[in-house]
């Protein structure tokens, strides 16, 4: 017999290189994880037969008229700040209004009737208007989308969305991205620096023809709007052309808004989907 050893074998089952979570999360995979913002939402929609969207966008921060009634009532029994209860309920009429115009637009839309999804309503899933928008469309038992970003602290319930089309990014610049590429209109309510920020890459893409659909784009809410952005002082300092202001419509009614948006898509919308464009 002899004394020699075998040689000790090991055995190392290394990860393919799509299932290695540590690459996957690293600086030399971050196109591969832009690449999955772009192909994993479009493959929910050409699943579920998505044509394009109207989007709402606004303030998480709005309540609706229950919460905000609640948020009244905590503070006149002293548990509570009457300043801001009385804000919130002033600022209710606008959740509630971007609730009434996704319902609407959502039986519009249903219809129509050519066998695909169109105009679906398409918020960034978050509570406050994205809320309202999504729980419209639920309400009128339509599907509707959520383009949800992972932000640290930020907790969130926003149970309106459908399940299959609550979609969670990391990257912003997607996140924008499958706002603007299937969007037939827009629908922006008083909202704060994400809500101008997208409103202002909006009008800048169409500006400069980088979107050559037509999209009409509503600002909801006279009294914010006016207040915030001073379009006729760009204007006259010449920073946009006249014709620019052309590019929204301002209105504070949700049986304009309908009027306006289901009048423009009928008229430019209809043969032209956006998600395969």
């Amino acid at each position: 017999m002899s004394d020699e050893k075998s040689p000790e074998t090991t055995s190392y089952d290394a990860p393919k290189a799509y299932e290695n979570q540590g690459f996957l999360h690293s600086r030399e995979a971050r196109a591969l994880r832009i690449l999955a913002e772009y192909q994993e939402p479009l493959s929910r929609f050409e699943h579920y037969e998505i044509d394009d969207t109207i989007v709402f966008m606004g303030s998480a921060r709005l309540k609706s008229v229950e919460d905000a009634a609640a948020m009244m009532k905590a503070a006149e029994a002293g548990d509570g700040d009457m300043e801001v209860a009385q804000r919130a309920e002033r600022m209710s009429v606008y959740y509630e209004a971007a609730r009434a115009l996704a319902f609407k637009m959502t039986e519009w839309s249903k219809g129509l009737g050519d066998g695909h999804r169109r105009f679906v309503v398409c918020t960034g899933g978050g509570p406050g208007i994205m809320e309202a928008a999504n729980r419209g469309a639920s309400e009128a038992d339509g599907i509707n989308i959520g383009l949800t970003i992972s932000i640290p602290n930020e907790t969130f319930d926003n149970q309106y969305i459908s399940r299959e089309l609550n979609v969670m990014f990391h990257y912003f610049f997607m996140r924008k991205f499958w706002f603007t590429y299937p969007a037939k209109a827009v629908v922006l309510f008083p909202g704060g620096f994400g809500t101008l920020d997208e409103l202002f890459e909006i009008l800048t893409l169409i500006q400069t023809q980088k979107i050559k659909k037509r999209v009409p784009i509503v600002l909801f809410g006279h009294e914010f709007w006016d207040r915030v952005i001073d379009m006729d002082a760009l204007v006259e300092f010449g920073t946009i052309s006249p014709e620019d202001v052309d590019l929204f419509y301002r209105t504070d009614s949700v049986e304009d808004a309908y009027t306006y948006i289901t009048r423009e898509l009928t008229a430019h919308g209809l043969d032209t989907p956006g998600v395969t464009l």
